[in-house]
This record gives structure tokens, C-alpha cells and sequence, in this order.
């Protein structure tokens, strides 16, 4: 393997994608999987010590999300690029990874060379997004998606609670979805409010959900 490969950490909690992504990887030349991850707990650990150039890292995953990950790693080492793969097409996610310290997002139905291509790309200093990732960041960047915009973004948690909101439950319901209890759900929806400067749960769902009534 050429020294001047680009050495790719995987942190992913779904084993067969993970394994899947790493075989992407090393079916490439001029690049190669230096290590792998269930989740962002781990790589914290490992990083310390971890010689990688790309992380491509999962947002949804057990204990530490991944954009939490990305924030405490970034300025660690700000040399070493994040690339977020991730089901979530959600503008606030997008925007919360970006600030985070990601510098690239596919959504996980990328085929593996679009995969391979996003890596090259990012290691030589670009921004590969997936085309509806683009066309989102586009739209928010003329107001389409100003909640996701806000100075001080919704924490995943938060975002989970609002969604929840949006789709009609009470904090009740939302508690025992989410495992949490009814007055840490109270204290979400203060800092949602707060966050985006909205006093009302129709208010901030209008505010991240523009078309929806």
C-alpha cells in the first residue's frame, strides 16, 4: 500500500454497513481502512493515538452522537476531515454537522463509488455532498429552512422532542418514547423555545417545518 494513501476510520454501529464500507474502502489503491468503530464513544477513546486522514461518521448511534464527536475531535486535530454518512436528510442535522466541524454529508443509499469518490474529494480539501444535501443547503442558504439556520442549533435530543411535537404527542408520549422523564422533556421544549426564539409549539414547528401546517 502506498504511503501516500488516504487512511479512513469507519465509526458506524451497523455492522454489516460498517463491514461494507470498510471492503468500499479497501478495494481502492490510494486509500485503505485504518480502523473501524460501533460508535463515537470508541473513536474518542482510540483517537488520541489513531493516524487518519477521513472519518466517515454515523449521526444516530448509542451514547455519543456523532456530531457530538465531530465537535470534540475537531479541534483536536482540525487537519483530520469528517464526512457524515447518515439516513438523516433533515435539514437541522445538516446544518448541525457543518457546524459541527463536518466538511462532507452523503445520505447512506450513495453506492460505494460515490462513497470512494466523496473520500478522494474531501482529502483533497472539497466538500462533497450528496445531491439533495445540496439542493437542502442551497434552499436554507435563501430562507426556505431559516429554523435550521438558528445562531444556536437543536442538540439531537432537542430535535428529537420537536419532531415528536410536530407529529402531535404530548410530553407524556414523548417521555415514554424517549425514555426520559416528563420534566427533562419540559426542560427541552424550554430550550427549544429559547433556541429559536419562538413561544409556542405551533411557533417552532413552523419555524423548522416551514410547509407543514
Amino acid at each position: 500500500m502506498p504511503s501516500a494513501s488516504i487512511r479512513v476510520a469507519i465509526v458506524e454501529d451497523d455492522k454489516g454497513i460498517r463491514e461494507l464500507m470498510s471492503a468500499a474502502v479497501q478495494r481502492e489503491a490510494d486509500m485503505r481502512t485504518v480502523r473501524t468503530f460501533p460508535n463515537a464513544d470508541d473513536l474518542l477513546e482510540a483517537f488520541p493515538g489513531l493516524e487518519v486522514d477521513v472519518v466517515l461518521m454515523d449521526i444516530n448511534m448509542p451514547g455519543t452522537s456523532g456530531i457530538e464527536g465531530i465537535r470534540m475531535l475537531k479541534s483536536k486535530r482540525p487537519t483530520v476531515q469528517y464526512l457524515v454518512v447518515t439516513v438523516f436528510e433533515n435539514p437541522s442535522y445538516i446544518f448541525q454537522a457543518l457546524c459541527a466541524g463536518a466538511t462532507g454529508y452523503l445520505v447512506k443509499d450513495s453506492d460505494s463509488d460515490v462513497l470512494v469518490s466523496a473520500i478522494r474529494e474531501i482529502a483533497a480539501g472539497g466538500s462533497p455532498m450528496s445531491p439533495v444535501i445540496a439542493r437542502m443547503v442551497v434552499s436554507s442558504m435563501h430562507g426556505q429552512a431559516a429554523g435550521a439556520m438558528q445562531e444556536e442549533l437543536l442538540t439531537l435530543r432537542e430535535r428529537e422532542v420537536l419532531d415528536a411535537l410536530a407529529n402531535g404527542l404530548m410530553y407524556k408520549q414523548i417521555a415514554a418514547k424517549l425514555e426520559i422523564s416528563v420534566g427533562t422533556v419540559q426542560n427541552h421544549v424550554r430550550h427549544i423555545y429559547e433556541k429559536l426564539q419562538v413561544h409556542s409549539r405551533a411557533e417552532a414547528v413552523r419555524r423548522v417545518y416551514p410547509d407543514r401546517r
